[in-house]
């Protein structure tokens, strides 16, 4: 659980690693430009960027300015909304079981009185061809009804809105908009971890003690597809909030641990109210969306325990570094304080 009290940390590799360019699909490292401009000339040159190495180390600096601001930048954003945004639905903001499909919460429940994964994931829709996708209900059609509208409600505010992630520019950061105390903390810790850590032990180690939390949009003329990608996260859960789109399906591949890259991929359409739970180490993208607009509600949820000891982005033994808010999900590692006596 993670209280008010609790300090967490960035990996460094934060400010180094992962840095998406949408013209090249792909993520980078940046140190500094020259040693990007050494390490990426030839890539780009046969991409055909050669003329925009200038622009994209540019836009790279310009993202980096971001990570390194992004606490204090998003509190800032969090306090306005708080003193100027009007709930559209203020009921939704706290969780209830009446929120949730009742599937969902009977998984819960079992996944509480099972302790045993095999016997668990005969009640759970499996992925065809994928290892360890799980297709669940998790909230009521109208709730996501009621939630999308509140959503669009604050899109249409003149409020200031944060970017979700680096690959996703539509969408909307939660926490900012004060879905989590209430809301995601309490979905997390009593739904969602006890059935991550029957499914994903390895995953969740002590807990899932922190998440980060988003919507993201996709229509023809902005975000339209997803290159293929692993989360920042120990488990991902992936609802679809809204129907009226055509395509945009996910698929996934190997792992990102895998040695040799996925030949074969595993499709998973979207269908309302339900989610796609999945390990955050697993690649996966969204193919084009061809008509609509399609929301959906990203959980990328973290646990500490696991990514003090390798951070899943560098897998490396991450370096800390202290931040604003919840960070990455770190958390500095308890002394032995029996050594010290």
């Amino acid at each position: 659980m993670a209280s008010s009290g609790d300090s967490f940390y960035v990996c460094s590799c934060f400010y180094s690693r992962n840095y998406y360019v949408p013209k090249l699909g792909k993520h980078v490292i940046y140190n500094t430009k020259d040693a990007f401009i050494d390490q990426y000339k030839e890539v780009l040159v046969s991409a055909g960027l050669g003329s925009s190495i200038e622009s994209i180390a540019g836009e790279i600096e310009d993202e980096r300015l971001r990570r390194q601001n992004l606490g204090i930048e998003s509190a800032k954003r969090r306090a306005e909304i708080a003193a100027r945004y009007s709930p559209l639905h203020p009921d939704i903001y706290h969780l209830k079981e009446s929120h949730l499909h009742p599937r969902f919460i009977s998984l819960v429940k079992l996944s509480n009185s099972l302790n045993c994964k095999k016997d668990l994931i005969q009640h759970i829709e499996s992925l065809k061809g994928a290892d360890q996708v799980y297709v669940i209900p998790v909230f009521s059609e109208e709730f996501c009804r009621r939630f999308l509208s509140e959503l669009k409600n604050f899109e249409e505010s003149d409020l200031p809105k944060g970017r979700p992630n680096t690959m996703n520019n539509d969408g909307v950061l939660l926490d900012e908009l004060g879905f989590d105390v209430n809301f995601l903390d309490p979905l997390r810790e009593q739904y969602l971890n006890p059935l991550a850590s029957v499914l994903f032990p390895e995953e969740v180690g002590h807990s899932l003690d922190s998440h980060k939390a988003f919507v993201v949009t996709y229509k023809v003329g902005r975000d339209e597809d997803l290159d293929l990608h692993f989360d920042n996260a120990e488990v991902t859960l992936n609802v679809s909030l809204s129907a009226g789109f055509s395509e945009g399906s996910l698929y996934f591949g190997a792992m990102n641990t895998d040695p040799a890259p996925a030949t074969k991929y595993s499709k998973c359409d979207h269908k309302l109210a339900y989610g796609v739970l999945h390990r955050g180490q697993h690649m996966h993208g969204a193919l084009p969306i061809e008509d609509g607009e399609r929301y959906n509600l990203i959980i990328w949820m973290r646990s500490s325990s696991v990514r003090t000891q390798r951070c899943p982005m560098c897998r490396c033994e991450p370096h800390l570094m202290p931040t604003v808010g919840r960070g990455d999900g770190f958390k500095a590692p308890v002394k032995d304080l029996c050594r010290l006596v």
